[in-house]
């Protein structure tokens, strides 16, 4: 089946369709890309200006990411965005509680090195196509559990870190969500449906905590003062390591690895879902090497940013689909605006102002879909087959339950009594485990490459409809 584009991937347009086309795919990715750092700073005892900061090296990152991916000789050449990763959660959350009582920067520092040694494994894997050999593993039965728990293990962060403070906002963005998305029959609304509920909910709760319906003590208050003490323009030599020098800790690189698997698992999927949106055929194994390469490159490269986790945006690509402009130039317009944009300061400090509640409202709509687009990619295999349902079950059960007990139990993989060799390996393996997205994924490729299944029965090559 072959889609009618207005503007294909080789396509230039004219330069206002080009700045508005890119303009749109900045605003789709806004909410999600602001939300991960929005998620990362508080958790990490960040102040207001220090997650400022955080969202700009995030904007920068992700704007460079785009560039590198979109190129055909680095990247995929693909029309595809690369965002802040909402896969590295869980693992960046287990470097935040081995590392939080040494402060946000030394954090970020351990993160840097953990995304500069798992870019490059994860650049080499995918430039010497050897992930030519691992899709053959990672299947629809893979790929569904490790999503489904990337969603739903989150529940916690959403309710009770955030939405839970109070409710009545957390409960109104939700609503606005629905009612955006579902209700309300418009594409250009639907496409907007996070970012227009969030604004909405955030121009109340400014107009409250302003009129002293809301005192500085309530969840809900938003502060101003932060936006007005923070510089117009971010100091440009601040880009390379704005937290200071990498450091390196084996548990949280191994920690963030588990980030990396779910990254290329993931990513896979989006270029075969790109070009379909685009109406090109399927991406060969070139193309996927050097689509995984290049994300690994980039990740690399947001360590020494300062900035998160980078992968593909399936969000941008339903947008593809809506507007049927797939020109690889709007989506790099796109990421020259994201970098623009990260060096507004006052920007960053306005984002960070955003109320906790507000944020778990948006966490509640947003991680409940990413669970259950594990579900759909399930779809793609036949889960009429009981030996998917045993896989699936077992595998998901397990990372729900699994971290807790290991998370628990920490004497049992690191033994003080021990060499410092069998410490470092107990904690590798500890992180991993520990990381709900790495047990399901673990588990489910081993039972499904271990159990026999038909091509079919496993969802390869399946196309959606």
């Amino acid at each position: 089946m072959t889609r009618k584009m207005v503007y294909g991937v080789e396509d230039r347009p004219p330069f206002l369709i080009l700045l508005l086309s890119g303009a749109q795919h900045v605003l789709t990715l806004f909410g999600a890309t602001t939300l991960v750092p929005l998620i990362f700073g508080p958790a990490m005892g960040m102040t207001p200006l220090q997650i400022a900061s955080l969202i700009s090296c995030v904007y920068f990152g992700m704007g460079v990411a785009t560039l590198i991916q979109t190129n055909k000789k680095l990247g995929s050449g693909l029309p595809i965005v690369q965002g802040s990763s909402f896969s590295f959660i869980p693992s960046v959350m287990t470097v935040i509680a081995l590392y939080k009582a040494q402060g946000a920067e030394t954090i970020m520092q351990h993160m840097a090195g953990g995304l500069i040694v798992g870019g490059i494994i994860l650049s080499i894997i995918g430039y010497s196509r050897i992930v030519g050999v691992i899709r053959r593993v990672i299947t629809p039965v893979v790929i569904g559990p490790t999503i489904m728990a990337i969603g739903f293990s989150l529940y916690d962060t959403a309710i009770s870190g955030n939405a839970a403070k109070y409710w009545p906002v957390s409960l109104a963005v939700v609503i606005l969500v629905f009612v955006f998305s579902l209700v309300i029959k418009s594409k250009y609304i639907n496409i907007f449906a996070v970012l227009l509920a969030i604004v909405i909910t955030y121009l109340v709760c400014l107009g409250l905590s302003v009129s002293g319906t809301f005192s500085p003590e309530h969840p809900a208050f938003i502060n101003l003062a932060n936006v007005e003490a923070a510089p117009w323009l971010r100091d440009i030599r601040t880009v390379i390591m704005p937290w200071g020098a990498p450091k390196f800790s084996m548990m949280a690189i191994t920690a963030l690895l588990a980030g990396f698997f779910a990254v290329m698992i993931e990513s896979i999927g989006d270029y075969h879902s790109v070009s379909y949106a685009s109406g090109i055929s399927d991406p060969d194994a070139a193309t996927i090497s050097r689509g995984i390469g290049a994300e690994g490159l980039c990740c690399a490269l947001s360590g020494l940013f300062g900035s998160v986790g980078t992968t593909s945006y399936t969000e941008n690509i339903g947008l593809i689909g809506l507007t049927g402009v797939a020109s690889r130039w709007v989506v790099r317009t796109g990421a020259v605006l994201l970098i623009l944009m990260s060096f507004i300061g006052k920007l960053g400090a306005l984002i960070a102002t955003m109320p906790s509640p507000i944020i778990g409202g948006a966490y509640i709509a947003l991680f409940g879909t990413i669970g259950a687009m594990g579900i759909q990619v399930l779809m793609r295999a036949d889960m009429g087959s009981q030996r998917n349902i045993l896989i699936v079950g077992f595998s998901f059960l397990m990372a729900l339950g699994l971290p807790g007990w290991v998370d628990q139990n920490k004497a049992l993989f690191i033994d003080p009594a021990s060499s410092q060799f069998l410490q470092t390996v107990g904690g590798m393996i500890w992180a991993v485990l520990k990381t709900p997205m790495a047990v399901a994924g673990i588990c489910a490729a081993i039972c499904d490459s271990l159990i026999p299944g038909t091509d079919e029965e496993r969802g390869i090559n399946v196309r959606p409809e």
